[in-house]
């Protein structure tokens, strides 16, 4: 996957993110699958967010973009920052 593609994926994302709590927002309760669906959507995008800042990192660092991967949702939801 190539940063393109990353962000297009990201977009895509924060779209779908948006017109959950935009729905969300109008019925003032969202169902049990709204949620789920939500909670996985930030678990993508932080995948996706991840992922582009390490292939940035290693083109900074002169080693292949295309050698990094995506991290599991687990690894990357317990990051401290």
């Amino acid at each position: 996957m190539d940063d393109r593609t990353i962000l297009s994926r990201i977009s895509d994302l924060v779209d779908e993110e948006h017109r959950l709590r935009n729905h969300a927002q109008q019925v003032e309760n969202s169902t049990d699958e709204d949620r789920t669906r939500l909670r996985e959507l930030e678990e993508s995008l932080d995948q996706c967010w991840d992922l582009l800042r390490r292939r940035r990192a290693a083109r900074q660092a002169g080693t292949d973009p295309d050698s990094t991967g995506a991290r599991s949702v687990n690894e990357v939801e317990k990051y401290l920052q």
